[in-house]
């Protein structure tokens, strides 16, 4: 599925997540039970359709109650306590190795394919534990989307690299208009109409990173997951990105993880600030952060006195 190799730039430790890796996340779907059949969860999460659930700024998506991550007797994640909200926009900054990759990647139990990973604590999806033993970690995902940091379009068309999701995942429907509404979705339809049969490898960076978001929304997840969509980015191509981020919003509950502080300011409704040790030190309103943070720790960072 990606051209780059995964390495947890926030522990240092190899996720082993390659290029087969990641297409392991694809595949699973083909090698593993008939998806329209096998649900999540023997109840509490709708798999076949957007959460029921009324979307609201009190109601909690994601929610993880003293969750540690460790990577054989590394330490990456300390207690982390946190709630995000419903079809916001939530950012994750802090400086390297605080483990802010390390959490995203245990929303959609991606940690799974790193052996020397082990969790504890719970961490929810709309209510539930998906490290519960009944959670069907392929279906997760099909409810958890992810866009990586470096653009990874299949060697495909760039109409079969929207559309690959839904075949994999055996969704049915009218493809031309899903595949129409995804990429319009991510602000791309108006480049690419005429050229739909073109691989997607063809496209520029910023092209290929926002074909990859339409590949991640065709099948219409409830959360988007982002590990720093535009550092490989010019400036140009990130500022599409963030319009876009911030346009899914409406839409989605999107996690995005960034190294940039003023591109956190910038596009998102709350900030988690993850410091050195894995330690999530203030969650509160993007605002409260970056202007009266309740820690110094925290002021100390986004000034720029350490990272």
């Amino acid at each position: 599925m990606t051209h780059d190799s995964m390495t947890d730039s926030d522990s240092g430790t190899d996720t082993q997540a390659t290029d087969g890796g990641r297409e392991s996340l694809a595949s699973n779907d083909l090698e593993g039970s008939d998806p329209t059949t096998e649900p999540l969860v023997d109840s509490s999460i709708d798999v076949d359709g957007r959460s029921d659930a009324p979307a609201s700024a009190d109601r909690t998506v994601i929610e993880s109650n003293d969750l540690d991550v460790y990577y054989d007797d590394v330490q990456a994640l300390q207690s982390i306590d946190i709630e995000i909200p419903a079809e916001k926009v939530t950012a994750i900054i802090g400086p390297s190795g605080c483990g802010k990759s390390t959490f995203l990647r245990c929303i959609n139990r991606m940690n799974d394919l790193v052996d020397a990973a082990r969790i504890d604590g719970e961490l929810l999806f709309e209510g539930k534990n998906v490290y519960d033993d009944d959670v069907d970690p392929v279906v997760l995902r099909r409810k958890i989307g992810m866009v990586f940091q470096a653009p990874n379009p299949f060697p495909k068309s760039i109409y079969d690299n929207v559309a690959y999701g839904l075949e994999v995942q055996g969704i049915e429907g009218d493809y031309d208009e899903i595949v129409e509404e995804a990429l319009r979705r991510a602000a791309l339809w108006d480049e690419v109409k005429d050229q739909l049969d073109s691989s997607g490898l063809d496209l520029s960076g910023g092209q290929q990173q926002r074909l990859c978001i339409a590949r991640a929304i065709a099948p219409d997840p409830d959360v988007i997951l982002m590990d720093e969509p535009a550092s490989a980015l010019d400036p140009v191509a990130t500022s599409k990105i963030e319009d876009l981020i911030e346009d899914l919003a409406e839409e989605y509950t999107v996690i995005i993880v960034t190294h940039n502080m003023q591109q956190a300011a910038r596009i998102s409704d709350k900030t988690a600030v993850f410091l050195t040790g894995g330690e999530l030190v203030e969650f509160d309103d993007t605002n409260k952060i970056f202007e009266n943070p309740e820690h110094d720790r925290v002021e100390d960072y986004i000034t720029g006195k350490f990272g």
